[in-house]
């Protein structure tokens, strides 16, 4: 064999999953068509989002449907003719938001939540990624005294119930502690558990470049078909052909384009986002700042304020539509300090969900060898560390730091 195992996707999931199988003594080959941390990982708001507690579940109220379903909000948005390939899986996802539902879903994911932080911290330490990371929290401002009250007394309750650390401020307060806003935000809620990411590519690169110097091998090589080979898998590239005793499929959302013709019909559907970077104004921004009632998010970057919009829902592979982005720069000019754009083209990206909102981690049920890592939807930067270590207690046979069972491909069978 090549490698013990080949890990498929450089995004955050699968270099966290390589660094953790390479640190307990494995042969590890972490492949990808392109460079570490250029596709979803790099596209995001930049936040470790230890806060994010209960999944973003589908609306249940009948005006928000009806927001939604006239196609002109900022937070969600779809293409028309992606609605027929969809709706199975959103109706799924529907059934899976209803309270209860999403309450399972919400414990299932906690221990995830709740260790992310500290498996980030390791890395960012071991790394030596410290310059990009900031214990900034995060600000959800609410432009209506409505939506503030309501979620005031919401996110009260759940920082009680989870141990959060959060701050209430009113509009003098949040300008105060935010120069760079304009007027017209009533309040806003300060999660203070949250990281800032200043730049979420270089953090995943700093990630594979200390997993290159723990011993694994890092290739730019597309995989275009897996095939069992007796004891273990034969990975087909443009550039030949790799052997490995186990394959992780970590690919996100083209994470299909591997298990779909080893037979499995696992529900995975693209949720796509787009950013664009702009020149600060004046003071700029000093925190990351989620328009709640917008749909929106500004985070400052390296490279200058960046807006990340909601989610369209689309073919993972259609062209990109940037009206959702337009809406989004046309609610935040007047609020935000934006300056002219700074990026040619606005970024899009894909984000990989399932409609139960818990991702498919363990092993794949028909496919001795075979692992699936993938379907972490608006949390992969946050939930890569610590799903990697699980992955990895898995493939070597340690005990678990929780129960695997909810995460487990098998649910799809």
């Amino acid at each position: 064999m090549d490698f013990d195992i080949i890990v498929l996707g450089a995004g955050m999931i699968g270099v966290s999953t390589a660094i953790a199988l390479q640190q307990r003594g494995q042969r590890v080959a972490l492949l990808d068509r392109r460079a570490p941390g250029e596709e979803t990982s790099h596209g995001n708001a930049g936040l470790l989002e230890r806060a994010a507690v209960v999944p973003y579940g589908f609306p249940r109220n009948l005006a928000s449907v009806l927001r939604i379903g006239r196609n002109r909000s900022a937070d969600v948005r779809y293409q028309p003719s992606s609605l027929l390939q969809s709706t199975p899986w959103l109706w799924r996802y529907f059934r899976a938001s209803a309270p209860h539902r999403l309450a399972a879903a919400a414990h299932d994911m906690l221990p995830l939540i709740s260790r992310s932080l500290d498996e980030h911290a390791t890395l960012i330490a071991a790394a030596n990624m410290q310059d990009l990371c900031s214990d900034d929290g995060l600000y959800e401002a609410y432009r209506t005294e409505a939506g503030f009250a309501a979620e005031a007394a919401n996110a009260r309750r759940v920082a009680a119930e989870h141990g959060l650390q959060l701050q209430l401020l009113d509009a003098a307060q949040l300008r105060a502690a935010e120069p760079g806003l304009g007027e017209g935000f009533a309040g806003a809620v300060h999660w203070r558990d949250p990281q800032r990411v200043s730049d979420p590519g270089a953090l995943t690169r700093g990630y594979a470049a200390y997993f290159q110097a723990l011993g694994g091998v890092l290739l730019q090589q597309e995989a275009t078909a897996l095939t069992p080979d007796g004891s273990g898998w034969q990975l087909h590239t443009a550039a030949g052909t790799l052997r490995a005793a186990q394959v992780v499929v970590a690919l996100g959302p083209w994470s299909d384009d591997i298990f779909r013709p080893l037979g499995y019909r696992i529900p995975l559907q693209s949720k796509r986002g787009y950013h664009m970077h702009y020149q600060p104004l004046g003071p700029g921004l000093q925190y990351t700042v989620a328009d709640v009632e917008g749909g929106f998010v500004v985070s400052p970057m390296q490279r200058g304020l960046r807006i990340a919009t909601g989610v369209e829902l689309a073919r993972r592979d259609a062209a990109p539509n940037y009206a959702q982005l337009q809406q989004a720069e046309a609610l935040a000019r007047g609020l935000f300090p934006l300056g002219e754009r700074l990026d040619a083209t606005p970024w899009m990206g894909s984000r990989p969900c399932l409609p139960d909102m818990r991702p498919a981690l363990g092993a794949a049920p028909r496919h001795r060898g075979l692992w699936f890592n993938f379907g972490h939807a608006h949390h992969g930067l946050t939930l890569g560390p610590v799903c990697g270590q699980l992955l990895a207690q898995l493939i070597c046979g340690e005990t678990p730091f929780t129960d695997p069972a909810p995460y487990a491909p098998a649910r799809f069978l």
